[in-house]
């Protein structure tokens, strides 16, 4: 029986979830999804979901001008549309009893059982929900100066919930839909300032980038991404 408890049902838990997980279904090579089992159109669903989410949560998040009833209930629908497909398609369950489940799928998707459900008991660990302000600055010859800190100050520094900076980009003329979207390209910072190399033959194209905090050891506990940055290369 599907255990609705692993996907959260209130708006700020749901919105690191459903990012960290479509992210984590297209990692890796061959990807975390197909070692696992999961087909492509499931993949494409959840990501789908996420894809409808992002933009209703930023407007959520502008809380004396955007957020509205209105917002509210769209996005506590794409909580139940989720539930709800994961219900129909045994998801989670499928996942947590694949012959190759580790631990780190099991934290990604919140499915505590055995030792993870032992170990999870002394981590009092939670999502991140700062957000993330984050700017670029091109400095030639197909560099960046990248600059992240939150909204208590406008200097550079980490946050005390996490350990760096997680980004991800696209280098062309197209922007990206989401960050969930296939052939991103994803680094991690350990510093709130840094350079961003991505070569004098890039010049002229436009960088699209995101960035989140992040937590090297429990990368389901990730913040929210921040919304897309777009800057000319020089």
């Amino acid at each position: 029986m599907s255990n609705d408890c692993r996907i959260p049902s209130t708006i700020d838990a749901f919105n690191p979830y459903i990012s960290t997980t479509g992210t984590y279904l297209t990692d890796g090579t061959p990807t975390n999804a197909t070692r696992l089992g999961i087909a492509e159109t499931e993949v494409a669903k959840w990501i789908g979901l996420g894809d409808s989410w992002y933009p209703l949560f930023f407007k959520y998040s502008d809380k004396k001008v955007k957020r509205t009833t209105a917002i509210k209930d769209q996005l506590n629908d794409i909580i139940k549309n989720c539930h709800q497909f994961n219900q129909d398609n045994h998801l989670l369950d499928r996942i947590a009893a694949s012959l190759n489940v580790n631990i780190l799928d099991m934290e990604t998707f919140n499915i505590k059982k055995g030792v993870l459900k032992k170990d999870t008991r002394t981590v009092s660990l939670s999502a991140i929900n700062e957000p993330i302000i984050a700017s670029v600055q091109p400095i030639g010859g197909g560099s960046f100066s990248a600059k992240c800190h939150d909204s208590r100050s406008t200097r550079a520094g980490i946050i005390p919930e996490a350990d760096s900076v997680q980004y991800i980009y696209l280098v062309g003329k197209v922007p990206p839909e989401s960050p969930l979207v296939a052939g991103l390209i994803k680094e991690i910072s350990t510093k709130a300032a840094f350079t961003l190399p991505l070569g004098a033959d890039k010049s002229g194209e436009q960088l699209f980038i995101y960035f989140r905090w992040y937590l090297t050891k429990y990368p389901n506990l990730a913040g929210p991404w921040c919304s897309l940055i777009t800057s000319l290369i020089l």
